[in-house]
């Protein structure tokens, strides 16, 4: 007899099952996963090179990039040389040189030794993962600025992406130092950032990750910032607010990174364990999001979007899938529907009707326009409307359906009976139409 499963086994299910849609969409993707040498130096980076050997068993293309800055300090002070900053770039003389290249070898040394690790029962058990590194950036002294000589300071030139590239198709991973080669064989000391940003551009990487001490982004109520856009996120940059030097350098990172066409960008706390796979792999992550501006934008209806709405739903009225709506309605209910926007076009929409003190709500109206179905917006929009009633404290979603029963069967939902549903819409509902009844627990 099979032994019951216990509430942590359900936990594990649920997630794993949940989990599936972006393991197959981050099959063969390119990831750029930036981090200081503070993991290294206080230890977190043995957690995190097991979800990178995850990661790339799922087939996950990775490209990281190290930080080298607690280690360059250590050996400054050992020399007794002074560390000079200036607005926020160090300078780097002969001994800071000499001290960012042992850095960066001690660093680079260190991570290819943990992730060879092969232990039996540790989660490295059977990764082999092959680890390449190289001189893949090519740089150019940053030069004097604003009457400052940074000496061997630079920024990178370009980015040896056919290499890179070659390498990732063969499965490896491609870890990369803040170190950067001029054609005329000298050696600069680059940000981590800077590297972190090229790479991500030059090699057209689906999501460019860093991991900031803190927090992370945050409003002035340190609460974190889930999701923003590339003008949300410039202009949280050039306001008042605070943020720790690590997120700004971060937040700055990820814009330049959207600018030159990388889709998504995450920004994470280095302090919170399994921080990676929460982000990738749940619904809400655990991190910020900064995204390019969308040519697709899901927003509150308003009145000018309502003869785009009455053009979406009308041949749905008109086949019985949805519930006829006046334009009359429709005005008096503009502030429940939420609409996807495409190049000034509505081509989808749903509505939503909370029962806050029955912590449920109602899922209406749902419609996507042809040309864009069977493409994942219904979900998209599904999603959002989940994501509006957690906001609420709504614990369930319920639809009504005459015909489209198996595609919220398929995603969550199961049959319910009218007895579950507030008095308000029990006292609304059509005996005619017989629609059945379908909720989803969302909390």
């Amino acid at each position: 007899m099979a032994k019951p499963t216990t509430p942590d086994c359900h936990n594990f299910v649920a997630w794993f099952r949940n989990s599936s849609p972006y393991i197959k969409a981050f099959r063969q993707r390119t990831f750029v996963v930036a981090f200081g040498g503070e993991m290294l130096a206080e230890g977190q980076f043995t957690s995190l090179m097991h979800d990178l050997a995850l990661l790339n068993s799922l087939g996950v293309r990775l490209v990281l990039v190290h930080g080298t800055r607690p280690q360059i300090e250590q050996c400054i002070q050992q020399y007794s040389a002074d560390m000079q900053y200036e607005h926020g770039l160090r300078v780097t003389d002969d001994t800071a040189l000499a001290c960012a290249k042992q850095a960066a070898g001690t660093v680079r040394v260190d991570i290819e030794a943990l992730l060879s690790t092969g232990l039996t029962n540790s989660p490295m058990s059977g990764a082999n993962i092959r680890v390449v590194s190289g001189n893949y950036v090519t740089a150019q002294p940053l030069g004097i600025r604003h009457g400052v000589d940074y000496r061997h300071t630079g920024e990178v030139r370009r980015i040896d992406s056919n290499a890179i590239h070659q390498h990732l198709a063969e499965g490896a991973l491609v870890l990369l130092s803040p170190l950067g080669y001029s054609p005329t064989g000298e050696v600069f000391n680059l940000g981590m950032q800077d590297v972190a940003t090229a790479a991500a551009a030059q090699l057209q990487a689906d999501k460019l990750i860093y991991l900031v001490d803190g927090k992370g982004v945050t409003d002035n109520r340190r609460r974190l910032l889930r999701e923003l856009t590339l003008q949300q996120a410039e202009q949280l940059l050039a306001g008042k607010h605070k943020l720790n030097q690590d997120a700004v350098n971060a937040l700055q990172s990820a814009v330049t990174a959207c600018r030159h066409d990388v889709p998504r960008c995450h920004i994470l706390s280095r302090q919170v364990d399994g921080a990676l796979l929460l982000e990738l792999f749940s619904r809400d992550g655990c991190g910020t999001l900064i995204m390019q501006d969308p040519f697709e934008d899901t927003r509150q209806a308003c009145l000018a979007d309502i003869g785009g709405i009455l053009e979406l739903i009308q041949p749905l009225e008109a086949d019985d899938i949805l519930v006829r709506r006046s334009r009359e309605r429709l005005e008096m209910e503009i502030d429940h529907f939420t609409v996807v926007e495409r190049d000034g076009t509505i081509i989808a929409c749903a509505a939503l009707y909370p029962f806050i003190r029955g912590r449920i709500s109602e899922l209406a109206c749902l419609a996507v326009h042809p040309d864009y179905r069977n493409q994942g917006r219904g979900d998209a929009l599904l999603r959002y409307i989940e994501r509006q009633s957690r906001q609420l404290g709504v614990q369930r979603l319920f639809v009504l359906t005459t015909r489209t029963s198996h595609w919220f069967r398929e995603r969550g939902f199961r049959s319910g009976s009218l007895d579950t549903l507030p008095v308000k819409r029990r006292q609304l509902y059509n005996y005619q139409r017989k629609s059945r009844v379908y909720i989803k627990d969302i909390d």
